[in-house]
């Protein structure tokens, strides 16, 4: 198999395994009882009986990984009791099929492998996996990031726009004369943000429209009010409010996007390694004929990204 298949067919399954993995740890958290009696619970801990046989806070947490987009639509507070009742039907209607023999037959044996193996293929990412994409590998890659981090220069400013220049120049004559720049802006700027003064918030270069841009990095002091300048929106009368250089984005805030970057790249090669050497075919033409189109459409996409970083 050729490594671009490879790829979409890991792309595929990691997609598959994150659907449930978030979840496990969300449903133990989202229960009455206090967290730390729930990070302490037993998986062999019986919630349930159902004719004699037991339902476990183990069976709780492999139906929340078959349930989790399910979960997610409801309130957390209802999760465990839905679960309890899913596999309480789950009990019944499987001694109902066993009673009925449908447990020998052809069909079931294919299933159960099949159950089986996506067990184990999560089994296998969890703990060979994900649990090695630790805190400390995350910190790691957040110092190198803010090691490498190139600090950029950021303005924020406020701005009043306006239809046109003689509106915008009799507004600039009021503000010279001591009015107050968000007070105008609230009352005559045509901008959405004009309910809050008109704050812009901090921005960079190739954030806004040139013409913009150029006014609002041009001005010198905390305080200063540009001449009216027209962009396609209007005309514009532009206050800075600061200038300084961006900094690195906290840990916390970054932490998840790392986690995932880190999750895909020893996913990656996890499964690189592990498919080394393997032939794998699709017999059957017109499946094939897909297969390759979504493996091309994945190998532009992976170009366009790569591109984008350069």
């Amino acid at each position: 198999m050729s490594n671009p298949t490879q790829r979409l067919l890991r792309a595929a399954s990691l997609a598959a395994l994150l659907v449930a993995a978030p979840m496990v740890a969300a449903i133990a958290q989202d229960t009455a009882a206090p967290a730390t009696e729930q990070a302490a619970a037993d998986p062999s801990t019986v919630v349930a009986t159902v004719g004699g046989e037991t339902i476990t806070e183990g069976d709780l947490a492999f139906a929340a990984e078959d349930m989790a987009q399910d979960l997610a639509q409801m309130p957390p507070e209802e999760r465990r009791a839905f679960l309890v009742r899913i596999l309480i039907d789950m009990k019944v209607m499987s001694k109902a099929a066993r009673d009925a023999g449908m447990d020998q037959t052809e069909i079931f044996a294919q299933r159960k492998e099949y159950l089986e193996e996506r067990a184990l293929r999560r089994a296998y990412f969890a703990e060979a996996i994900a649990a090695s994409v630790t805190e400390e590998a995350v910190r790691a890659e957040y110092d190198a990031f803010v090691e490498e981090f190139q600090p950029v220069d950021e303005v924020r400013a406020s701005h009043i726009l306006v239809e046109t220049e003689q509106e915008a120049n009799d507004l600039k004559a009021q503000i010279d004369g001591g009015a107050d720049f968000a007070t105008l802006a609230r009352e005559h700027s045509i901008d959405p943000g004009a309910a809050n003064g008109g704050d812009l918030g901090f921005f960079r270069k190739g954030m806004m429209v040139q013409p913009f841009e150029e006014a609002a990095f041009a001005l010198a002091e905390a305080g200063d009010v540009s001449a009216p300048v027209q962009s396609q929106f209007g005309w514009h009368i532009i206050k800075l409010a600061e200038k300084r250089q961006s900094a690195p984005p906290p840990f916390e805030q970054v932490a998840p996007q790392i986690q995932n970057q880190l999750l895909m790249q020893t996913f990656t090669e996890k499964v690189d390694e592990l498919m080394s050497g393997l032939e794998i075919e699709i017999t059957d033409p017109e499946l094939k004929a897909k297969f390759d189109a979504q493996e091309a459409a994945e190998e532009a996409a992976a170009a366009g990204a790569a591109a984008q970083q350069e």
